[in-house]
This record gives structure tokens, sequence and C-alpha cells, in this order.
């Protein structure tokens, strides 16, 4: 993963922080293995519904270059500043899960061992790779033991792909890849801003980090328009819904996937890059509005080291509130229906 921030892009030292979970904070609420904790893809039952403990504390954990042993082609260390384990300690991503919530929600698990230097004593950790909250049933629909080569750094912000077309404050429309810090972007409510910062990371496109496409002309979108899962559509209903408290929606990626219009595109690899203005905002990315990366604690944990403390010292103190509009998932989109959002179908 690099970030630009000078019109010279420097790379980035192996690193990464994420927040993890004790596996016992996660636990089976209703099913085969009752009060067990979450574990491994063998030890674990389709169709069990799991909790988060309520009080459940994230722990932070830093990640450092991954190791070459024999026999864990995988295993990274942990670096300092962890509050899991020690610095040099070994940690391995084991399995991949995939929960469902009540009203069709997906969230993904990965599954981490922490091997400490001094102990034979093994710990598991769950990194969501989406929010999580207690009270909640997550019905566990997908198991997946040794994920391939997919790595810890491997994590995601909400980003565009390589090719996408930003609006300029002059009127052009410039491949995302080309822009500069200082490039003066067009932004929905605040006219032409500076562009900051810009993140960019290259992964495999499969399960989490697949990429969604919206078909050209889906909604409105003069190309396709391709973004990570999580990346958030600005969308405005003419009529509001009963269901929603505001006209404009902030909807992820993901939830518009119909298999047709939208749909996921797994395979190879994947250009990301991430946006970062002095606010939050709504950009214009293939013609329709957007949001760029949102800037706070919880963005920052999920950068890697080096990135965050660039934004950090870049932006001090700096902490972005959401762009105005009500956040809908799946269950809000069933209701209302994502046609109505769609200014045109594919051909069939």
């Amino acid at each position: 993963m690099t970030s630009t921030s000078l019109p010279t892009a420097p790379s980035c030292a192996p690193g990464y922080a994420c927040q993890v979970f004790r596996a016992d904070a996660l636990f089976v609420k209703i099913g085969v293995n009752l009060d067990d904790p979450i574990g491994e893809a063998d030890d674990v039952c389709l169709g069990d519904i799991y909790h988060l403990e309520p009080g459940a504390r994230a722990q932070r954990l830093f990640i450092g270059p991954t190791q070459s042993a024999a026999g864990a082609p995988h295993l990274q260390s942990i670096a300092d500043g962890s509050d899991v384990g020690r610095a040099g300690d070994g940690i391995t991503l084991t399995s991949r899960l995939t929960m469902m919530t009540g009203d069709g929600d997906t969230v993904e698990l990965l599954i981490l061992r922490h091997h400490p230097r001094d102990s034979d004593t093994e710990e598991l950790y769950a990194l969501p790779l989406s929010p999580m909250a207690p009270k909640t049933d997550y019905t566990l629909i997908r198991a997946e033991a040794n994920p391939g080569s997919a790595r810890l750094s491997d994590i995601l912000c909400v980003s565009f792909t390589r090719g996408t077309r930003i609006a300029l404050a002059d009127g052009r429309q410039v491949a995302i890849e080309d822009l500069m810090p200082g490039d003066r972007v067009l932004t929905r409510d605040h006219g032409p801003q500076p562009l900051r910062w810009i993140g960019r990371s290259t992964l495999r496109a499969v399960g989490a980090f697949a990429p969604v496409v919206i078909t050209a002309g889906t909604l409105g979108n003069s190309g396709d328009l391709i973004v990570s899962q999580h990346h958030r559509m600005f969308l405005y209903q003419r009529n509001r819904s009963q269901h929603v408290k505001t006209s404009e929606l902030l909807v992820q990626a993901k939830h518009l996937v119909d298999g047709e219009n939208v749909f996921l595109r797994e395979g190879g690899f994947v250009d990301y890059l991430s946006l970062v203005f002095d606010r939050h905002e709504i950009i214009y990315a293939e013609g329709i509005c957007a949001e760029s990366l949102m800037v706070n604690d919880a963005t920052l944990s999920r950068l890697p080291e080096d990135m965050a403390e660039e934004v950090k010292t870049r932006f001090p103190g700096l902490s972005q509130n959401q762009h105005f509009g009500t956040e809908a998932g799946r269950m809000v989109l069933d209701e209302i229906g994502t046609a109505a959002f769609y200014k045109n179908t594919r051909a069939g």
C-alpha cells in the first residue's frame, strides 16, 4: 500500500493497524455449538447464530512485516504498540467467515491465530471487516479455511478503482490515478475543493475485496463505476419514503448488487484509490455522486501505520463528520426497491 500527499508518492514500509476482538467476545446464541466462542472454519457450524458480547471492547493490533518462517508462509509479526501479545509474536490468518444479519446484510470476519514466542498457548481473535453491534443476530452462512495468500494488510477503506473519472472544478473529467494533491475537485455542497491526499492499494479481488460494478447508465453514470463494496453512493429520493427520515441516502455499493445492473467482479487483482479532503465530501465519479474517504479515528485504525501517521501529520486533530444523509442498509433498500433509483437497465 502506498500513499500520495506530495507530487512524489513515497513508498510505505509494511505495517497495519486494525481492531480485533478476542474469540470469546463472539459466541453462539442459538445453534449446535450453543455458548461456544467463534472459532476456525473447521470448528464452526453453518447456521449457528452468533452475538457480540455486550460491553466487548476491541483491541488494537499492529502488524509488522510478513515473516518467511518455514511451514508458515503467511505468518506475520505483531509490531510495537499492540494490545495483543508482544512485539515479534507471530500472527496468522487461518479462516474467513461470512455472516448474515436479520436485514440481509453480510459481515465478513477474519479469524487470526496468535503465536506467542515464549509460550505454547495460542489464542484466536476475530477481525470484522464491517462494524458489528451487540444484541444483533449474525447467522454463519460460509466458512473458508486457509484463505489463500490473503494478508492482514489487505483490508481496504472506501475506494474507487483505477480509471474512474472524477469531475474537476474546471469541467474536466480526469482519471483518478492522474489526480494530484492540490487539484480542485468539484464537490456537491462546497463547490471546488482542493484534494488533500490520495491513498492507493492493489489487492486480490476476492471476497470482501472484490469490487462492485455499477454498469453505465444504471444510476445515471456515464461509464461503468467500479468501487469497493463499502463505498457509499449518495442517492436522492424525489418522493421521500416513509421508511427513512431524509430524501438524501448514503448507500453502500454492496447493497445495490442485483446481479444484473450492479454486480460483484471477482478474480485477479484490483487497484483501489481513496481521496481525502478537508471535509467528508460528496464528489462526482463518472458523473454521479459518491463519497470521499471520511477521516476519523475509526478510519485511521484501518489504515497502514505509516499512512495513518501521514494523515495525522498532515491533518492534525482532524475528525470529519459524516455528510448529511440517512444511512440506508439492505432492509431499507428492499422496502424502497432499488429500481426506484435506476435510470435504465442493461439490455437483456
